[in-house]
């Protein structure tokens, strides 16, 4: 879906008339979130937002993907598939599932990890750790309780923010905010802006830690569009940051398209992207999570292999206080199952 723009602009009427359904979805997902959910038997990491819409969720879970193999363990990520036609529980496999069986992030996630799919989470546990999970890591899925975690990682947008702050429809919140942070065990604040700060200062009252990282380019990404001019396009929940971050990183940005997140690119679309792209000698250029999208088979088809992919990943200000905490989470779940 595409953000409405009062979500992120001053009040407006249209909150505000949108204030009683977000009031009554708010109740709902509050009383949700007291739920108890299955015990995996092994530890549960959660990487979620408060928010509907992008923050740095994906980067972050193959960020913390990294740490916990670099620290020997096992992580097999659970995902509910969104997007994807299949209910599962089903191992994702990137020769096979296209975004439209299994989602995109799962789909993109699943060339470097073991990614198991399931509408109904819980379902999908036993399956994680057949496949020698020793720490399941839940790719979103803070608001649903259907699987207990043992640290519920937040991500935000130090730029975007929580937009106006109010919850669904009249607002992007996924539910009450007090709620949500009195489930929060850390904040992850991407990026320099200060529009995340006094959620951040509520975490910090609470003894928890914010933790801030920044995505940086891959450096094979940017080499390969020096000097380029280049027509950018992206359907992920921010675009607009995707557009900055080619900017910033020395790529003259001479167009920009974009869509709706996790909008499903026809050969049409993708044809026309081409042709405007030739007829100005641009080079045209887009995310990995959209690339994924064009997937078939493992790799993309003919007509989209003009594309260049711009790979980023999350580095943290503060890696060891990174390390630090998921190793005291995974000691302290480990003590609570034994």
């Amino acid at each position: 879906m595409r953000e409405p723009g009062f979500w992120h602009g001053p009040s407006s009427l249209k909150s505000h008339l949108l204030r009683p359904l977000g009031a009554l979805y708010g109740a709902i997902a509050a009383r949700r979130l007291q739920r108890s959910g299955l015990n995996a038997g092994i530890p549960v990491l959660c990487v979620g937002n408060y928010h509907v819409g992008g923050a740095g969720k994906t980067p972050t879970v193959l960020a913390l993907a990294k740490l916990l193999r670099d620290l020997g363990e096992a992580p097999v990520v659970l995902s509910r598939g969104y997007g994807g036609r299949l209910r599962g529980p089903v191992k994702v496999d990137p020769w096979r599932h296209q975004a439209a069986d299994v989602g995109d992030e799962p789909l993109m996630l699943s060339a470097t990890l073991p990614v198991v799919v399931s509408r109904q989470r819980a379902d999908g546990v036993p399956l994680a750790r057949s496949l020698g999970a020793t720490v399941i890591l839940m790719d979103d899925g803070f608001q649903n309780p259907a699987v207990s975690k043992d640290a519920s990682v937040i991500v935000i947008d130090g730029n975007r923010g929580l937009g106006n702050g109010r919850v669904f429809p009249a607002g992007p919140l996924r539910a009450p905010l007090r709620p949500q942070i009195a489930r929060t065990d850390a904040l992850v604040i991407v990026g320099n802006g200060a529009a995340a700060d006094s959620v951040a200062a509520g975490i910090t009252a609470e003894g928890k830690p914010v933790l801030r990282a920044h995505l940086v380019p891959d450096e094979a990404s940017v080499t390969s569009l020096r000097g380029k001019r280049v027509l950018a396009f992206a359907g992920i929940g921010d675009p607009a940051r995707f557009f900055a971050t080619l900017k910033t990183s020395g790529i003259d940005v001479a167009r920009s398209r974009a869509f709706a997140d996790h909008h499903a690119f026809s050969k049409a679309e993708i044809e026309g992207l081409i042709a405007e792209a030739g007829r100005d000698a641009l080079t045209l250029v887009t995310t990995e999570k959209d690339l994924a999208r064009l997937r078939a088979g493992g790799g993309l088809p003919d007509w989209a292999k003009a594309i260049v992919p711009f790979a980023v990943t999350l580095e943290f200000d503060d890696a060891a206080a990174l390390r630090k905490f998921v190793n005291d989470r995974l000691f302290k779940a480990r003590a609570r199952k034994e």
